[in-house]
């Protein structure tokens, strides 16, 4: 026969002495650092401070601005004379390239098609402003390469 284990009674799980605590069920607001008064007062003076900076800053700008404007305007046409100088000084590049390339040529003369005047309605002192491909027939490849695709890039 089995060897009998001895009885121990049931051990209950009973509440504390004295009992749980109170569990807290009442609403607890949150702490109040500033009263409305004051935080509508801050609010104010941020916000007029602020106004204050940007006011400053502002005309700063448009002083900055009108300055930037102002030597826009002042060396555009400096930039414009340099811009036709260098036209006219590849105008003659090209010229003295043609008259180096066909000086073995019988009967050519430069600006012309064999003595013919291209152009004879013209005044013989018009400038007459060559095709983009014939600006840049003597120049470097890179060069043209450069510039013919501009209006593709903005």
């Amino acid at each position: 026969m089995a060897t009998a284990v001895p009885h121990c009674p049931p051990k209950q799980d009973l509440p504390p002495p004295g009992g749980y605590k109170k569990i807290p069920f009442a609403r607890v607001p949150p702490k109040s650092y500033f009263t409305g008064f004051t935080t509508i007062a801050t609010y104010v003076a941020v916000t007029t401070v602020g106004l204050g900076i940007y006011y400053l800053t502002a005309k700063k700008v448009k002083r900055d601005e009108i300055e930037m404007r102002s030597a826009q305007n002042v060396i555009f046409p400096i930039l414009v004379a340099e811009r036709d100088r260098e036209f006219l000084r590849q105008l003659r590049r090209n010229r003295d390239e043609e008259a180096e390339l066909m000086k073995n040529v019988p009967g050519w003369e430069v600006g012309t098609w064999y003595g013919e005047p291209v152009f004879k309605t013209l005044p013989e002192d018009t400038l007459v402003t060559p095709i983009f491909k014939e600006f840049y027939a003597h120049s470097d490849w890179k060069s043209y390469a450069k510039r013919a695709h501009l209006k593709l890039w903005s």
